[in-house]
């Protein structure tokens, strides 16, 4: 069956993965020096600055909290 014949094709290592060096359109399209001067900020992480997401999980586990002491003192 194909279930057979897919576990076969697993077992014998026939599907190797990608190629060891892949390749990019955006690596082929510049030149190296354009990656090293390239600086990358930590503070700005997908459109997000990290202090702001900071802030969004430090009123989330504030909220937690309360809500737990709340539990525990109120049943």
């Amino acid at each position: 069956s194909d279930y057979q014949q897919l576990g076969y094709n697993l077992r014998i290592n026939l599907f190797q993965g990608g190629p060891l060096k892949s390749q990019s359109l955006v690596r082929d399209s510049y030149t190296p020096d354009v990656f090293q001067k390239a600086v990358i900020d930590p503070r700005h992480w997908h459109g997000r600055k990290i202090s702001e997401l900071g802030r969004w999980y430090e009123k989330y586990f504030l909220d937690l909290n309360v809500q737990k002491a709340m539990k525990e003192k109120y049943g």
